[in-house]
């Protein structure tokens, strides 16, 4: 097998499959749990788990914004200072304003409540949009998620785009999406690519070394063939940027005829048919709370 920067062949320690059909080679070990579990609604994580009160118990209105899964801290700054926030009757626009418990917190009217946080990972078929909503969609990632099983006001942690398939979570734990979408994070991911031709020597490395896009330099952090004619490949990358994956073989002169996340923070889509989602067991939420496969 032909290796990337950081692929050794000659390493001493045993390799483990990552989810998909290629190795890692690196000698890093999946979480424990990850993938595991049933269908299964978690009865809680850690007691400290997510948890922003302060001794006194009062929040800060952006953290009980987020934690009430409407969106991240920074939305939450946004909607405040535009007046779309009021606490008791009253409209809010200063940021670092603390909140008690049995405030009347409201977004747009609708009053707010510390929800259950809840987390789950769902295998996203193709010609699905990642988004809350969409009017211009026909079918986006939420009508897929029960409202019965799941009554919490979730929402997707980062994006795939409307042809890409695989790994996404969903939380109403704004702080914790925010973290792992965050640049500085650099949240592990990996994607199985299916080109229209051969992946070349020379691109191989060049992907590796790194490539100049329109929005800077890139490379990946692992790269695999996973088929003997070189056209399937294992990619590795942390960048969240815009649709980095097919960009980078698109620069290159390649046709991504297909793109599957197959491991994203720790987490794979094994046993999980395309469509459907599972709640994360809670050995699987703590793992993320402590920073995750990174």
């Amino acid at each position: 097998m032909y290796k990337g920067k950081n692929n050794r062949s000659d390493a001493s320690a045993p390799q483990k499959k990552s989810s998909g059909r290629f190795r890692l080679t690196d000698g890093r070990k999946p979480g424990k749990g990850t993938g595991r579990g049933k269908y299964y609604t978690p009865r809680g994580v850690t007691k400290d788990a997510g948890n922003e009160k302060a001794d006194n118990g009062e929040t800060r209105l952006n953290k009980f914004i987020a934690n009430s899964g409407i969106c991240s801290r920074r939305e939450a700054d946004t909607y405040i200072q535009t007046g779309l926030v009021t606490v008791n009757g009253k409209i809010v626009t200063e940021l670092g304003t603390k909140v008690k418990p049995g405030d009347d917190v409201r977004f747009n009217g609708e009053r707010l409540k510390g929800e259950q946080k809840v987390y789950l990972v769902m295998n996203k078929p193709k010609n699905y949009v990642t988004t809350m909503s969409d009017p211009h969609a026909e079918n986006t990632v939420m009508e897929l998620i029960s409202k019965e099983k799941c009554p919490q006001r979730v929402f997707p942690v980062g994006r795939l785009d409307k042809a890409t398939t695989g790994v996404l979570l969903f939380t109403n734990d704004g702080p914790l999406a925010e973290k792992l979408m965050h640049p500085s994070y650099e949240t592990r991911k990996i994607y199985q690519v299916d080109l229209d031709k051969n992946l070349k020597g020379s691109d191989f490395t060049a992907i590796v070394n790194g490539i100049k896009l329109e929005d800077g330099e890139i490379h990946a952090d692992k790269l695999s063939y996973i088929d003997d004619n070189r056209s399937k490949i294992g990619i590795e990358i942390h960048s969240g940027r815009n649709r980095i994956v097919r960009r980078i073989f698109e620069h290159l002169g390649y046709k991504v005829k297909k793109l599957d996340r197959v491991y994203f923070a720790g987490l794979t889509k094994k046993n999980l048919k395309r469509g459907q989602w599972r709640f994360l067991t809670r050995e699987e939420v703590n793992f993320l709370m402590m920073g995750g496969e990174r």
